[in-house]
C-alpha cells in the first residue's frame, strides 16, 4: 500500500498555520461530587513555550511554574487518584506535578516533532508518565502509606497537527469529529481486559463487578501507558474526563452537549451538571478544548471551528 502519511514538507507548512493561544477555547472544571468528602482529581491545562504557561489547574499555578515566550503546543491532563485508598488526593497531585516537572524539562521536543522525531517523542512522553508512577511511590513513602497511592492518569499533548496521546488507567480521551463522538483512551481496567480477551461481552462487562477494578495505574501496582497519535482536523473537538463523568452520562449524552454549548466553559458546566443531577457518586472532572472564530490578517473565518 502507498504510504499515505504527510511528508515532512507537508507537516511543517500545516504547522505554520497552527493555531495560537488565542485561537484554543479551552476550559477545566472539577467537583467533589454529592457523596465523596473529598476532591481527589487534578487536571491541567497548558500552552507550552519554551517552558510552559499554565492556563488553568486545579493545583496552585505558583506551584507548577509559568513561562511567557510564544506557544507552540498545548497540554491537557486530567488525574484521578483512586477512590477507596488512603491519599487519592496527594497520588493524584503528585502524578500531576511530576508530569509538568519532566515535561518542562524536555520541552526541545516541541520543537522538533515531525515525522522523523514522533516515535522519539512519544517515547519521551510515555518517559514523562513512567516518571510519574515513580514520585506517586515516592509520596507514599514519605507520607507513610508506602504502594499505598494510586491514580489515573490521561494526558494529550497538541502539537499542531498532531495530538499525542498518554493514558493510565480507567479516565477517557473522547474526540468529537463530523458529529461523531470516538473514544480514543482505551479503559485499563480488569473487565476491559476480558473484554478483549473474549472472556467477557461488552455487555457482561458492564455488570461486572470486574469494570472499576484497574488493571493499570500510577503508583500501586503496574503501569502500562497507552500510547497513541493522530492527525487534527479543525473541526475536532477534546474531551478528557475522570469515571465521575461517565459513571452517569453516556456517550451520546456527551456528544449532544459538545455539539450544542456554544464555548467550552459551557461544555464543562453542563456535563458536571448532568453527572450530579444523577447522584454525582463520585469526584468528576472535565477539560474540553476546540478552537474558537479568530480574525487573521484582516480575514474572519466563516464560523468557529473547533479541534
Amino acid at each position: 500500500m502507498p504510504d499515505t502519511r504527510p511528508t515532512t514538507a507537508e507537516r511543517r507548512a500545516r504547522a505554520a498555520s497552527r493555531p495560537g493561544q488565542g485561537d484554543v477555547d479551552s476550559f477545566g472544571l472539577t467537583h467533589p461530587g454529592l457523596v465523596r468528602e473529598r476532591n481527589e482529581d487534578q487536571f491541567l491545562i497548558a500552552s507550552v513555550h519554551k517552558l510552559m504557561q499554565v492556563h488553568q489547574s486545579s493545583l496552585d499555578h505558583q506551584a507548577l511554574g509559568d513561562a511567557v515566550s510564544d506557544s507552540h503546543g498545548f497540554l491537557f491532563l486530567v488525574a484521578d487518584g483512586v477512590g477507596g485508598l488512603p491519599g487519592g488526593q496527594e497520588a493524584s497531585s503528585a502524578a500531576l506535578r511530576a508530569v509538568v516537572d519532566y515535561v518542562t524539562f524536555t520541552m526541545r521536543l516541541y520543537y522538533h516533532s515531525d515525522a522523523e522525531h514522533e516515535s522519539r517523542f512519544l517515547e519521551e512522553l510515555e518517559r514523562s508518565v513512567l516518571r510519574s508512577h515513580s514520585a506517586v511511590r515516592a509520596e507514599g513513602d514519605r507520607i507513610g502509606l508506602p504502594g499505598g497511592l494510586a491514580t489515573t492518569l490521561t494526558m494529550v499533548a497538541v502539537i499542531w497537527p498532531t495530538a499525542y496521546l498518554i493514558h493510565v488507567g480507567d479516565s477517557r480521551c473522547y474526540r468529537l469529529r463530523d458529529g461523531t463522538l470516538t473514544q480514543i483512551s482505551r479503559d485499563q481496567t480488569m473487565a476491559a481486559a476480558l473484554v478483549e480477551a473474549g472472556v467477557l461481552t461488552p455487555q457482561d462487562a458492564e455488570r461486572s463487578g470486574l469494570r472499576h477494578m484497574l488493571a493499570s495505574v500510577l503508583g500501586a501496582g503496574t503501569a502500562e501507558p497507552m500510547t497513541a497519535s493522530s492527525e487534527i482536523q479543525w473541526d475536532d473537538q477534546l474531551l478528557l474526563c475522570s469515571d465521575g463523568l461517565t459513571k452517569h452520562v453516556n456517550d451520546e449524552e456527551i456528544a449532544s452537549v459538545l455539539k450544542h454549548e456554544p464555548t467550552a466553559e459551557r461544555c464543562c458546566r453542563e456535563l458536571v451538571r448532568l453527572a450530579l443531577e444523577r447522584g454525582g457518586t463520585d469526584n468528576v472532572t472535565v477539560v474540553v478544548s476546540r478552537l474558537k472564530r479568530d480574525v487573521r490578517h484582516g480575514t474572519t473565518r466563516e464560523a468557529p471551528r473547533p479541534w
